[in-house]
This record gives structure tokens, sequence and C-alpha cells, in this order.
């Protein structure tokens, strides 16, 4: 297990009975001091009561504790859920001898039914007993839902000669698709940055990360992408260099979530990048790779190890974006499949179909127009899916 400790940063996971399993359903991160803080939010018109206290407290650019529930999303719950959000951060702030504006509040589950906060309420105090320096990955469990595996990322990097430290944990596996983060995602650093900076930053990185995937086209009510740094590491991002050093490990971090995230989709049992080049512009290639990697029909094909290039034409063709039928080429990997338009026989297929055999795989679609390029990372439909999003509540 990775080192996911985070100079000045203690994180817990208790189980408060929100969840039927019995299992850790309630977390919370805790920064020692006060911590410079950023935020990114589900664009769906319909937000969670959590997500709504969130996007007004985290215009201060601070923020010391984060408490998150999984189990119930407390959206659609009118007043009552924004009363139940706020009783949340005020039991926790109470506990940790913080104020009261410094707690963010999230939670993750089903939407529509009202928040136990009496379960919650009881359970806050031990939470807090159970913070620790190493308490992230209980973190990560408490805050799964339909996830088969805990998400968590930790890097280092150096400064002016100071060593600093980012540590990341995110949960999601159905609701995904890009537009704002379709999860939950929570980075702490040690590192030294204003507010303004590491908006632009965790926007950039966002942008590059969780709105490049897309596991089954739905993006949740309850999406959050929070950032914390507390300054510890005396490691400050200021210039270009620093501040563009800091931005690739950023991305890399929320990246490797984002993927991790992929993998781990619902029924999923395969990784795919659709990746489009020859565009007229990058804007054009991803709604390229977008529209490919969201439809039903190609990913369906990709469960069912079909090489049906046709679905992906087809789907790359309804794109709102510009493309000519007879300059595309289309290959699984390093296997040539389509070129200009047009299939290149059974034999090709033949060997496509032992690509699409692999966990992990590429379709590369070539316009020939233009420069533009962009990859949207997806995974295929399997019955599972079906399975386990046909009776969820239950």
């Amino acid at each position: 297990m990775e080192n996911l400790i985070c100079p000045g940063f203690m994180a817990a996971g208790v189980a408060s009975g929100l969840k039927k399993s019995g299992g850790k359903d309630l977390a919370i991160i805790f920064s020692k001091i006060p911590a410079k803080a950023a935020g990114v939010f589900t664009s769906n018109k319909v937000k969670a009561a959590p997500v709504i206290l969130d996007m007004e407290r985290i215009q201060s650019g601070r923020c010391q504790a984060v408490i998150v529930n999984s189990g119930n999303a407390n959206c659609c719950t009118g007043d009552k859920g924004l009363d139940d959000a706020k009783t949340m951060a005020r039991y926790a702030a109470s506990g940790l001898g913080i104020s009261e504006d410094l707690v963010l509040v999230c939670s993750t589950g089903v939407i529509g039914e009202p928040l136990p906060i009496d379960k919650i309420q009881q359970a806050i105090p031990g939470l807090i007993d159970s913070l620790r320096p190493e308490g992230v990955y209980d973190l990560a469990r408490a805050i799964m839902t339909t996830d088969t595996v805990p998400k968590t990322i930790s890097r280092q990097g150096k400064i002016d000669g100071k060593t600093f430290t980012v540590i990341g944990v995110a949960k999601g596996s159905g609701m995904i698709c890009p537009d704002m983060a379709t999860m939950l995602c929570f980075i702490c650093t040690d590192i030294d940055a204003d507010h303004e900076l590491l908006k632009n930053l965790l926007y950039n990185s966002t942008q590059r990360s969780f709105n490049r995937i897309t596991i089954d086209g739905d993006t949740s009510t309850n999406d959050t992408v929070i950032i914390m740094a507390n300054g510890l590491s005396s490691a400050v991002i200021k210039g270009v260099e620093r501040i563009d050093y800091f931005q690739n490990l950023l991305d890399d971090v929320l990246i490797d979530l984002a993927k991790q995230i992929v993998r781990d989709g619902e029924g999923a049992t395969k990784f795919i990048e659709i990746y489009v080049k020859g565009a007229l512009s990058d804007n054009d290639a991803h709604k390229i790779a977008n529209t490919v990697a969201n439809s039903n029909l190609v990913k369906t094909a990709l469960f069912g190890e079909d090489a049906n290039w046709g679905r992906i034409i087809a789907a790359a063709g309804r794109a709102d974006a510009p493309l000519e039928e007879g300059k595309i080429n289309i290959l699984f990997d390093d296997v040539l499949m389509v070129k200009n338009g047009m299939g290149c026989g059974k034999a090709v297929e033949a060997e496509a179909t032992k690509v699409l055999m692999k966990p992990e795989l590429r379709i590369s679609i070539d316009l020939n127009m233009g420069k533009g390029c962009a990859s949207v990372f997806t995974c295929d439909f399997s019955v599972e899916y079906v399975k386990i999003n046909a009776d969820y509540r239950s």
C-alpha cells in the first residue's frame, strides 16, 4: 500500500449505519491549520444540498475540514436537506474546535431520500476520535458506493529544495460522464499557494482528467472536487516555472485517479482510450472522442469483442464537429481497420478482434484534416452494469 500521509493532514472513516451492508459510510479530512482551498462542482442543474453549501463557503478560499457521507446523496431534500448539511458541518466543527465556516460537506448515494442526520450526529464524536495521519485509506473506503476498490494516489515534488506532498482520494464507478467531475475527489497538499491560483490549477487539471472520462453518460448531482493546501512544506508556488511544475504534478494525480475510476466502472471488463487526431481543433477532436466514448452501441460491441467499426464511424459522424468520411482512418491499437472511410477486410477484422480480447486498448480515429487531437477514457457496457443499476436502491 502506498504512503498516503501528507504533513498536517489527518483523516478517518467509520460506520454510522447509513449503508445496509454495515460498512464504513462516514469520513472526515482535517488540516491542523486552516488551508487555502478551491473546488470544482457539478454542472448539473439539480444540485445536492452539500454542493449548494460548499459552493457558497468555498468562495472564502479557506477550509480546514471536509466531512463526507456515503449511502445517501442528500439531494432533492428541500430546506431540510440544506439544514442537515449545515448540521453535519456544525457538529464536525464543534468536535474539532474550529469555525463552522471552515467545514465543507459532501454526500454520495441515493437521491431523494431524507438524510438520517441522527445517525451521523451520533457517529461524529467517534469519527473525530479516529483521526490519524494514516487514516486516508479509511476515508477512501468510507466514501465508496458501487465502487469495488478504493481509489488513492500519492506523489511528491520539490521546489527550491523543499519537498512537498500531494495525496488524492476519489470515489466513482457509475453516473460518470464529462462536464465536471462525476464523482467525489479530495486533494490534500502541503504546498503554499493562494486561493485564486489553486482555483485555476484545479480547473485546468479537472479539464484534463475527470472531464475526459465517461462510463455511462450520466452526470451526477453531487460531483465535487476539493483541493486543500496548508503550506506546511514552505514550498511556495509562484512564478511561471513553479506554477507549470505543480500543474503537471497535479495533472498526473487527477489523471491517475480518473483512470482508476474508469477501470472500476460498474460492470466494466475493459479500459478503452478513444483517441482522435487530425481534427480541425482540439475541441472538435474532443467532441468526436466523447461522442464515440458515450455510444451505447460502441460500448456493447466492445463488451462482446465485436470489431464493429461501423458503430464507431457512425458515432463520430453525429458529433457536432466537421469531418470528411473519405479521409477517416480507424485503428484498434496498431491494427488499421478503416482506411479512407472504408473497411480493410475480414482478415484485418480478425486481427482487430484479437485486440478487443485485451483488458486495455486504444481506438484511434484519424480525421486527416488538421492538427487537433484529444483523448477520452471509457469502458465497455456489460450485463453486470444493467444488473447493478436495475436494483441499485434495493
